[in-house]
């Protein structure tokens, strides 16, 4: 399955071990990588596809570069977790990956500054090539950390609103919400209450459902998570006062957490046909480009509608931005063939007729500017929501750390306790889990 929230099932185990690459891995000599990539070579790339129409799309990628890089040969080794590539990296030899490819955007900070990667900023300069100017905003951000550019955007995942035209057309709602107090009123006019549970509910607002996480819901709120000296932002900036606060007050308005949490037991998996999205047991779901494909196989009995999520009210002129994540692409540190490995990351993440064909190929967002206007795109007309979003300049996303996803894990947590009631004072929260991001960070330093 393209995209998905793989990322975040995988962060958290994937934070644990790349710290152990610090230890492993001494980054770039002085004088720069010294293999001639113009000679016959086998280099190794690694990456997590594992679906076979994916894994077609990455070997006909391959292919492409080959055809343009003859002498250049590339063995492939699918389905890798980080921590498999964490093993290996540390293990050398002539197995281990020159070219990594990561669903893990948590992990850049941790993959930057402990030399697992090196810093492609110098390859860049040399190849003439401005990644400001070459990829989405967002892609640019998340891809480097502390100035040491050590990924690539491979293929990116835009977040967006799915909605039940169906559901909207009876009641009586002509047009996908663009403000959220727009999207609580109609979340509201949605749910269609059965005894003690619902035979339809507007939209499922608890963080365990599914793709609502808080990153997720914050992206709208374009919130800055770390001041300029590197401090929790999560207290002061007034994003995420917001964030918690319509987050808690769509939990309350659909009947209380307990029983949005009953309800939810009951409902489908989200990486099956039974999605309640798919069954139409949820009207709206807040979720990835990746859903639209999944949703259309399972054959409702509804019309999908697609729109991007909505916007604070007082942010009504940026309706149309997104959360925004994606794959990434990086060049071993231990490899001794960096030059080599370059051109294959060179070709997948900026060659804007490769970066297309992939994208067309496992149907995620396409990662430069210029594949996201290309003509060669093949999509569903509903799909460009999400090309749109990804282009959009103030679509967000969220940035590195030196301990990976950890303070994204922790501000989670407050989630949970805020939504259920465990936590009922949010100033003091905020100020609680500020204190213990900047904690751990101090720590992993």
């Amino acid at each position: 399955m393209p995209g998905m929230s793989r990322k975040a099932v995988a962060a958290l185990a994937a934070s644990a071990s790349i710290a152990l690459l610090a230890t492993a891995c001494t980054g770039q000599s002085s004088s720069g990588p010294s293999d001639d990539a113009s000679k016959e070579q086998t280099i190794n790339f690694w990456h997590a596809w594992s679906a076979p129409g994916e894994v077609k799309g990455v070997k006909a990628l391959v292919a492409g570069f080959e055809k343009a890089h003859p002498n250049i040969h590339v063995n492939i080794v699918g389905n890798m977790t980080d921590d498999k590539i964490n093993q290996a990296l540390r293990a050398g030899g002539d197995k281990a990956p020159d070219v990594v490819s990561s669903f893990t955007t948590n992990n850049v900070g941790k993959f930057c500054s402990s030399g697992a990667f090196v810093d492609l900023n110098p390859f860049f300069k040399k190849a003439g090539i401005d990644p400001e100017t070459t990829f989405p905003k967002a892609m640019n951000e998340y891809t480097q950390f502390d100035g040491n550019r050590c990924t690539v955007p491979l293929l990116g995942d835009a977040y967006g609103l799915y909605y039940n035209k169906t559901a909207f057309a009876k009641a009586g709602i002509k047009s996908p919400p663009k403000t959220w107090s727009e999207f609580e009123t109609d979340a509201k006019k949605l749910t269609i209450a059965k005894g003690d549970s619902y035979s339809q509910l507007g939209f499922m607002p608890n963080y365990h459902g599914w793709e609502s996480t808080t990153e997720h819901y914050f992206g709208q709120f374009s919130p800055t998570y770390f001041d300029s000296n590197g401090k929790s932002n999560i207290a002061k900036d007034p994003a995420f006062t917001a964030g918690f606060t319509l987050q808690k007050k769509l939990v309350d308005e659909l009947g209380g957490y307990q029983k949005l949490e009953k309800y939810r037991s009951k409902l489908g998996d989200e990486w099956g046909p039974k999605h309640p999205f798919h069954t139409g047991q949820v009207a709206m779901q807040l979720d990835g480009e990746w859903r639209l494909g999944m949703a259309e196989e399972a054959k409702p009995d509804f019309e999908i509608g697609v729109a991007p999520l909505p916007v604070p009210d007082d942010q009504a002129d940026q309706y149309g931005k997104g959360y925004i994540t994606g794959t990434i692409a990086g060049v071993a540190a231990t490899s001794k063939k960096q030059n080599a490995a370059w051109e294959l990351v060179k070709y997948m993440t900026t060659n804007t007729d490769a970066v297309v064909g992939f994208a067309n190929a496992i149907h995620n967002v396409p990662s430069t500017l210029a594949a996201l206007k290309s003509p060669k795109l093949k999509y569903d007309p509903r799909f460009k929501t999400f090309l749109d979003i990804a282009s959009n300049p103030n679509s967000t996303t969220t940035p590195a750390s030196i301990n990976g996803g950890t303070y994204l894990v922790t501000i989670q947590q407050f989630g949970y306790d805020y939504e259920s009631g465990k936590a009922k004072d949010l100033k003091a929260g905020l100020e609680s889990t500020a204190k213990q991001i900047d904690t751990d960070i101090a720590q992993a330093k």
